[in-house]
């Protein structure tokens, strides 16, 4: 991959906990690899009043705390700290956008960039529209012979309604190609081998349809709670702040069809055509296909109700887990499922693939059921793959086992995974939008997920199941894992038969 042109990127929220804990460390990682722009300034701006100097010796720290860099790398952080500046205005007021115009163009000439401008919008949704217009009234929204990109943080709206507002808005002052609408889950290197595992590998590919596919489980665990979210999470909740976008998405990639070509526009059209074939769900497939639930005190954690800038009387949900189905002839008929939620007992994101049970069950200890086969792609931690099957138990007879074969990307003598982050930032600064969501998939993905969220709001306080904090979570959502799992094949034959007339019927 070829280093990105020589650019300016302008980080708004530059004083906040993203630039703090991803941003600024992401973009070390880069440098230490030597992926960033031969000409290249970074700007953090921000409403906190403080000169360039207090910034590089604030951030220099976060870097020392949150970088994944070695002992060697540090030696290169004063270098990468000469690269970052700040501007302090006020973000609310366009015309006072004026004062980064001109910061920018000091900074531009003192490095000699050309006219490339990246902007990354790391604040809260409600900012977006005041930045787009005082980046378009200052002039900075257009280019002289340069480029514009501006990248957006999630939450992307609330709705459906307010993400077309949004969209409308930034594509009042940029063009959409401009647009880059980030899933930092989308940057997982277990992610992208998705489409590698795939279109790579026909044994894989001749067998992911609805043929030999029974149900496709994906799941993002958090054994943390909110800690010190709880006023952004009181207007979020797990279905907006997970399922919307990271796991929808991640359910794109899995159905998707086989690009044309590996361009950007390629992959984005198909997880669009995805997103746009998913099964509305009317109240009745709502109350008896989704699930939603609230981390009650355990074990010395205390309950969501109790968590700083929460409601003691709060019906938002911290665990969210729905069956869907996606209407196109490829899945018709096999169920989705998707589970997140907090104060879990473990951390843990994968995807499960599990295929449908052989017809006839021949073997002593042959299972049934959607346990049987099953491909595992592991995101996080300890990025892998797992298929597991049946063998032969050594000895006498044919008893069946079930095994698994294995692989670890840490198994990979000296490989680095980079982090969501770094691949994310190099990718838009290169004007890589493969791995960004494009309006059309994003509204697709608000229309599925707005009558559910009604639904929730009209029943209320029915149907929140309350869940002990570090448990496997509510009652429904094992209920719902378990919804399949005796399904295979009806006929097994006895241990001792030796031909059809003996079979039985279980």
């Amino acid at each position: 991959m070829e280093n990105p042109s020589g650019q300016v990127l302008v980080i708004f929220g530059a004083s906040g906990d993203l630039a703090k804990r991803k941003l600024l460390p992401a973009l070390f990682a880069l440098h230490c690899g030597g992926f960033l722009p031969e000409n290249f300034a970074i700007i953090g701006a921000g409403r906190t009043a403080m000169d360039s100097e207090e910034y590089r010796r604030s951030r220099a720290e976060d870097i020392k705390k949150f970088a994944r860099a070695s002992a060697a790398d540090f030696g290169k952080l004063g270098p990468f700290m000469e690269l970052v500046n700040y501007v302090s205005f006020d973000t609310d007021n366009p015309s006072e956008y004026s004062r980064l115009a001109g910061f920018a163009a000091e900074v531009r000439a003192r490095a000699g960039i050309p006219d490339n401008i990246t902007f990354y919008f790391g604040v809260p949704p409600e900012m977006f529209s005041p930045i787009a217009s005082g980046l378009e009234k200052c002039g900075l929204s257009a280019s002289s012979g340069g480029f514009r990109r501006v990248v957006v943080e999630k939450p992307f709206g609330t709705s459906l309604e307010s993400a077309r507002a949004i969209n409308a808005k930034l594509r009042s002052v940029f063009d959409e190609g401009e647009i880059y609408r980030i899933d930092h889950y989308l940057g997982k290197e277990t992610v992208q081998n998705i489409l590698v595992l795939r279109f790579a590998n026909e044994i894989f590919e001749s067998l992911w349809n609805r043929d030999h596919i029974d149900s496709v489980e994906i799941s993002v665990s958090e054994s943390l709670g909110v800690e010190n979210r709880g006023a952004y999470y009181e207007k979020s909740g797990a279905l907006r702040d997970m399922v919307q976008n990271h796991l929808l998405n991640l359910a794109a990639f899995v159905a998707m069809e086989c690009p044309s070509s590996f361009g950007a526009e390629s992959i984005r059209d198909e997880v669009a055509k995805v997103l746009e074939c998913l099964r509305p769900m009317d109240a009745k497939a709502i109350d008896s296909g989704t699930v939603r639930g609230q981390y009650a005190a355990s074990g010395g954690m205390a309950a969501y109700r109790s968590e700083k800038n929460v409601a003691a009387d709060s019906l938002t949900e911290t665990f969210a887990a729905l069956k869907f189905h996606i209407e196109n002839w490829r899945w018709g008929g096999v169920p989705f499922y998707l589970y997140t939620g907090k104060r879990l007992s473990e951390r843990k994101s994968e995807v499960v693939i599990n295929f449908k049970s052989a017809p006839v069950q021949m073997f002593v200890g042959q299972c049934s059921g959607r346990s049987c086969n099953k491909l595992t792609l592991r995101i996080q931690p300890d990025e892998g793959v797992w298929l597991k099957f049946g063998l032969k138990v050594p000895g006498a007879g044919y008893e069946v086992a079930q095994v698994s074969m294995d692989f670890n990307y840490s198994s990979i003598s000296g490989a680095n995974l980079p982090d969501a982050y770094e691949r994310l930032l190099l990718d838009a600064m290169s004007g890589d939008a493969t791995l960004y969501a494009r309006s059309d998939a994003l509204e697709a993905g608000w229309k599925f997920i707005d009558p559910i969220l009604a639904r929730w709001a009209e029943r209320g306080a029915d149907g929140l199941e309350f869940y002990a904090a570090g448990s496997d979570g509510p009652e429904g959502a094992r209920k719902m894992r378990l919804e399949h799992s005796s399904e295979g094949c009806p006929i097994r034959f006895s241990a001792s038969a030796k031909g059809g007339d003996e079979s039985r019927k279980e």
